[in-house]
């Protein structure tokens, strides 16, 4: 069942609306679904100007402040805080989280406590424990952002991911990333080496497809002194020795000119390599993690990818999901950008329910380094602190506007909406073609079955 299911049921609603405590319900992005009559008595706001608003919005125009909602979808836990309202009224609000089968649904109870508190002799310590957490709350505003965070998730697929790689950390073997571009892998092989027992020696990240093919042996092993024409007068200590102790990540591992492969597999096998010039070879304390999102078995069947490196490679595999295989992430992605993004070019943006829709709703076809690169983008480039649809590239307005299409409008029926469409479509189609004859060839139907449906929808031929 989706979260917002919950409030179609008036009877449901009702039983909500007789309880004096407030009770505030949003979606796993933030979204209002419904309050009671006590939350928006406490919030000062008509229901019909909270529900739909993300809690984002909200906070920006100071109608809650901090949002409960937005800490909790943060951290990830349930949150207790002391706050204030209009009439100075005084609460103990607490938010929690619970993970229904399709999405989140975020619970806000607000319980009045400003009675007790006037009968309490503990009502200065009250207060001055208000005061601390608004004191807290602006230190978190101006404290420096923490540096930004590369793996997030908490969908069913994330989780499993997350499992995997906490296994795959705690073994000292060989792994293969896979995946298509933009998903992460850099983050994983990271999150890999800070969660292994190498953590505090060296990341050393090498991409393969970016070393001439003439230099990639010595600088992944090195070379001695006058090795060759051009060396450097003492040598060099190749990429292998600086990773020592550490973890060495080979990304775009497919990208390996085909004659040091088995040089590379002499490294795998037997953690030993010969730099370049030496007689005699050195051994290498690494760990080694891979990564790619080309299909190496289809590489190795044609003869590009050695088969015996193939199978030392993909020991322990390790497959990052797209985002469109994830799509409970987009939203947390989304915040977590917009944050680090708003502390680097000193900004205070937020997004726009319609916004949080339509990018939940993207192919991203580029994965998270598309998301990534359209948030700072929309930072940067849009007009005002709300994020708006119009902000948005061209690209993604017209996407989310042929999607809209397909959309039930409020008291449609399915029946309806279908014939909504297929006017649509008939109707662009004729447009496009000019005859009735030419339309149907297009749609493969009879000319006289587009002939009745032009009258029955009552399209205007002349028109088109």
């Amino acid at each position: 069942m989706k979260a917002a299911d919950l409030f179609s049921h008036t009877e449901f609603k009702e039983v909500l609306n007789v309880i004096s405590d407030g009770l505030f319900f949003s979606d796993g992005t933030g979204k209002t679904l419904w309050v009671n009559d006590a939350s928006e008595k406490i919030l000062n706001t008509p229901k019909n100007q909270l529900i739909g608003k993300n809690v984002a919005e909200l906070e920006a125009e100071n109608i809650m402040n901090p949002s409960v909602t937005r800490l909790v979808l943060e951290s990830r836990n349930t949150i207790t805080t002391l706050q204030s309202s209009y009439g100075e009224r005084k609460y103990i609000v607490t938010g929690h989280l619970l993970r229904l089968e399709e999405e989140d649904l975020v619970v806000v109870h607000s319980r009045d406590i400003t009675n007790a508190v006037a009968t309490s002799d503990k009502l200065e310590e009250t207060e001055r424990l208000i005061r601390n957490y608004s004191r807290e709350i602006k230190q978190m505003k101006d404290r420096p952002l923490p540096p930004k965070q590369k793996f997030i998730g908490s969908g069913k697929n994330f989780r499993q991911l997350n499992d995997l790689v906490e296994k795959a950390a705690g073994v000292n073997t060989t792994i293969l990333i896979t995946g298509e571009t933009g998903v992460g892998k850099n983050a994983v092989a990271e999150q890999i080496h800070e969660l292994s027992d190498r953590h505090n020696k060296s990341f050393v990240h090498i991409n393969c497809g970016a070393i001439p093919e003439s230099l990639f042996e010595s600088e992944l092993f090195g070379y001695k002194k006058g090795a060759f024409t051009g060396a450097n007068t003492s040598g060099k200590a190749g990429l292998v020795k600086m990773a020592e102790g550490g973890t060495l990540f080979l990304d775009e591992i497919s990208e390996i000119p085909l004659h040091l492969q088995p040089k590379l597999l002499q490294l795998l096998q037997n953690k030993t390599y010969l730099p370049v010039g030496e007689t005699s070879t050195q051994e290498a304390d690494i760990r080694i993690i891979a990564a790619t999102n080309k299909d190496l078995y289809e590489m190795m069947e044609k003869g590009s990818f050695r088969e015996d490196l193939y199978y030392r490679l993909n020991i322990v595999p390790v497959y990052v999901p797209s985002l469109r295989e994830r799509p409970e992430d987009i939203f947390p992605l989304l915040q977590s950008n917009l944050k680090y993004f708003n502390h680097l070019h000193g900004e205070k943006k937020y997004f726009s329910s319609q916004v949080i829709d339509i990018l939940q709703n993207y192919e991203w076809s580029g994965n998270i380094r598309e998301l990534e690169n359209l948030v700072e983008r929309l930072v940067v480039t849009s007009r005002n602190s709300k994020i708006a649809p119009e902000d948005l590239p061209e690209k993604i307005q017209s996407v989310s506007s042929d999607a809209a299409s397909y959309i039930l409008k409020e008291e449609e029926s399915l029946n309806e909406a279908m014939e909504r469409i297929e006017k649509s479509i008939i109707s662009e189609i004729y447009r496009k073609h000019k005859t009735t004859r030419k339309a149907a060839d297009a749609l493969g139907m009879s000319q006289s079955g587009v002939m009745r449906r032009i009258k029955k929808y009552g399209i205007k031929l002349h028109q088109q």
